[in-house]
Parts: structure tokens; sequence; C-alpha cells
């Protein structure tokens, strides 16, 4: 077991939490850690996200900033950025990916509810941070001809799948301002259900890298998930909840979804990837079957054409027929 971090006991006792069991909880895909403490019946989540390999300012700012218009980010409790800690309040076990595991006939309630808030969320005016523009989307999906391509052996046209990008995004650029507050990772893994049930007020959490960008993105997130399966006739359901509670109609925002669907795919999939073999951590090359099976329906669109037409040829058909899948 790693032995807890230090300076851990010092940050706990001036945040008045001295005497309180602290127990690891398991991380994700970064370096930070994550710890529950619990005392006289209260507990805290406990976060180090450690300096050089990471920033809790970031995350320190959404949420302040979320939790100032009305979105249930979690309360902070004490922080010090400059150590990596950060104390905040406790969501609970309830996951929404773990509670669908148990409870998969309030699968739609959860992802209407899930789809309601992103809603509310867009009708916030867009929070004080950096502009998700064409060269943060084309730096994203760059990540699969770095990482996915070299891995699997291909000699592919770089700069043309760079400008197969930017024609096939420009016209979603343009009806993207002024944009809204984007989580970019709105997905069942990162939404708490705060009081049992699969209608509950939902917690919003690993949100530390919010852009300004356009209002499909995190529909894309949640519904086209890269760790949970999401049957296609509920995505098409949600697609249709989200316009009706936002108001929005035509056939702009499906094209607009579906360069985000494959941009934020191919993206995964060089992610996953590079975590592979920078990394170490393999578990997520079987994720990528699931991502990419998604971003070839995105790719059947019309607005994905350019990207499309690169795909065709510079990935050979056997491996798109195993939807990108590595070799056992």
């Amino acid at each position: 077991m790693n032995p807890l971090p230090q300076g851990l006991a010092e940050f706990v006792a001036h945040a008045g939490w001295e005497g309180a069991d602290i127990d690891p909880l398991p991380g994700d895909a970064s370096f930070r850690r994550y710890f529950r403490l619990t005392r006289d019946g209260e507990s805290a989540m406990l976060m180090h996200a450690p300096p050089p390999h990471e920033d809790p300012a970031p995350f320190l700012h959404v949420a302040h900033w979320l939790n100032a218009h009305g979105m249930r980010a979690p309360a902070i409790l004490a922080e010090d950025a400059a150590q990596g800690w950060v104390l905040t309040e406790d969501f609970g076990n309830d996951r929404m990916r773990d509670w669908l595991d148990l409870n998969p006939a309030d699968e739609r309630a959860a992802y209407e509810a899930a789809v309601e808030a992103l809603a509310e969320l867009h009708r916030v005016p867009p929070g004080p941070f950096p502009a998700y523009d064409m060269a943060v989307y084309a730096r994203e999906a760059a990540l699969l001809t770095e990482w996915y391509c070299p891995a699997q052996g291909l000699a592919v046209d770089a700069a043309g799948y760079a400008a197969a990008w930017e024609e096939a995004l420009a016209p979603m650029l343009a009806r993207q301002n002024p944009g809204v507050t984007v989580l970019r990772d709105y997905h069942a893994e990162n939404i708490m259900l705060l009081g049992g049930k699969a209608t509950a007020p939902q917690g919003l959490i690993d949100f530390q890298d919010a852009l300004v960008g356009h209002p499909a993105y995190d529909l894309v997130s949640l519904l086209q998930d890269a760790r949970r399966d999401v049957p296609e006739a509920l995505e098409a359901a949600m697609l249709a909840h989200y316009c009706a509670a936002a108001g929005l109609s035509g056939d702009d925002f499906l094209a607009d979804y579906a360069r985000l669907g494959a941009q934020r795919n191919a993206k995964i999939v060089g992610i996953f990837t590079r975590l592979d073999r920078r990394d170490g951590k393999p578990k997520y090359l079987t994720m990528i079957p699931r991502v990419w099976a998604a971003m070839e329906r995105d790719l059947a669109h019309p607005a994905l054409a350019p990207v499309a037409r690169w795909f065709d040829a510079n990935i050979p058909a056997d491996l798109r027929a195993a939807n990108g899948a590595f070799a056992a």
C-alpha cells in the first residue's frame, strides 16, 4: 500500500480534522490521490494533487464558480493549492455509473436528470475560462496520429488529418460564440447521485479543465461514454430531451454533436493509447473499441466528410472493422 503523502497530517490538523480516520480511495488516470476523512459521524473528501504533476488551482477556480452560479460542485472546506491539498464536502459513494450497474431500470431517469443539469448550466452565462477554440480542438484530435497510429505501426498523413479537422470544425466554431461552460469530462463516473435515487440532485466532480465552448460537447461526453455502454436509442432520446430543455431545433446542432463526437473520440483513442504506452496502464486499451465504434457512427454524418475521407485513406479497413482494437 502506498504510504500517506508527506504533509497530509499537518494539512488535516490545520483544516480542523485532527484525529480523523483517513481511508485511501481508488484514483483515476492522473497523479491525484483521494482520501475519505471520518470523525464523529461526519466525513469529508481530501484530494492530493501534488505539483509539479498536478495543480489544484484550476479545480478550485471552477468549483467556486460553479457553486456561485447554482450548480452542485462540492463545497470547499480547506485548501492549500501550493502544496496540492484540497478538502471538500463528501458526496458519498453513489456514482451514477455504479448506481446504474445495480439499478438498470433507473437508466433513463438518471440520464434525463443529467441532461437537464447540463441545460441548466448552459442557461448561465459562460464562466471566466479559456476558449475551446480551433487550436485546442486540433491539438486534442492530433493525439490519435501522435499516439495511436504509431502504436499500431501506421504511417499516416498527419498534415492532411489536421487540415480535414479544420475543414470539418469551421462551421461549428462559427456558431459556438459566445459559448457555454464546458466541463469536458461529464459522464457517468463523474456524476454523483446525492440523494440515493436516480432523480436525486447530481453532484459534479472532475471539472478542473473547464473551457468555454459548444453546448454539444458535454452531451457527447455523457452519451458517448468511453467507460459505459449507452444504448443508441437512449442517446437519441436524450439528445431530443436536451434540445427540448434548451429550446433548440434544427439540424445544425445534431451536425455539431457529430463533429464533437468524432473529435472527442479521436482524442480519447489517443489518450488511452498514451496511458498504455507512456504510463503503463494497459486497461485503457480495452475501452478503445467502444470509443472507436462511437467515432465511426459520428464519421458517417455528412458534416464529417473531410475527416471520413482521411480515415478511408489512412486507416486500414480491417482495423476499422475491429473498432481499432489492438492485437491480443
